[in-house]
């Protein structure tokens, strides 16, 4: 089991948490996708992991991840 954990520094509500979920979750391979709102960051669990296709993801829902 894989687990990647993004700084993502916009999400601040649970708007911003559904979103994310919603589209992270489709990836082929994430079992679990975490948003910690205080933190700002996305925790993505899951194997195999494809580190392009989250980033993706989360540009998706209108995220930016941050470098």
């Amino acid at each position: 089991m894989e687990e990647i954990t993004y700084s993502v520094p916009g999400v601040s509500c649970a708007h911003c948490q559904a979103a994310i979920t919603s589209e992270v979750s489709t990836v082929a391979g994430v079992e679990s996708v975490a948003v910690d709102l205080d933190a700002k960051t996305v925790t993505v669990t899951g194997d195999p992991l494809d580190e392009q296709a989250i980033l993706a993801a989360i540009d998706e829902a209108g995220y930016e991840v941050a470098a």
